[in-house]
């Protein structure tokens, strides 16, 4: 496996976990990127439009409305039931869009699998973490989930296009220990 490959594969790692905290900060992260040329060549070609002025600003207003729609009480519970399927579609979009493999079925397939499940297993934590959180304060504590989300995906997304490895490795980490805590929740409540 070449070096290019494994940089694309941690990129789109921290890119996609980034999704599962809010799914368009990371898009918008990208657009720019892609946009004004700061990493020329790792954007598949298949994916130019996403440095387009039009998907700038589709992203950017979809994040704006994201970011503060989860400062609302309910809000942001019901704003769950449509992210994380989105945030999954984000996650295989954003890695399948940097690897530099021209065989569609396994970039695609390396997408699903290495993308959508980072963005889906990070989501499904925030879910149960925000959930958690309004049960115990009553939703006045979700306020602050909000912020350290909104802070892990604009964080992770920009050092995941400075230091894609570190943030990569960072992110594969935080997917095992809320996969795990997930599954130990689940297994507690299914008793």
């Amino acid at each position: 496996m070449n070096k290019e490959i494994i940089m694309a594969v941690f990129l789109g790692i921290g890119l996609s976990a980034s999704c599962g905290f809010r799914v368009f900060v990371p898009m918008l992260v990208t657009a720019l990127a892609t946009h004004f040329g700061w990493f020329p060549g790792w954007v598949h070609n298949q994916f130019a439009w996403m440095g387009s002025i039009a998907a700038i600003v589709a992203f950017g207003s979809a994040s704006v409305l994201e970011i503060a729609a989860y400062y609302i009480p309910v809000v942001d519970h019901a704003l769950d039931t449509i992210a994380t399927p989105l945030a999954v579609v984000a996650g295989t979009l954003l890695t399948t869009a940097v690897l530099p493999i021209n065989d569609e079925m396994l970039r695609w397939g390396l997408g699903i699998i290495v993308g959508g499940g980072s963005a889906g297993v990070i989501q499904s934590g925030t879910v149960m973490t925000r959930l958690l959180s309004g049960k115990f304060t009553m939703t006045t504590g979700n306020g602050i989930v909000a912020s350290g989300e909104n802070v892990a995906s604009i964080g992770g997304s920009l050092m995941a296009l400075v230091l894609p490895i570190i943030t990569g490795i960072v992110a594969l980490i935080m997917v095992w220990v809320m996969g795990g805590w997930l599954i130990r929740r689940f297994r507690r409540s299914a008793v």
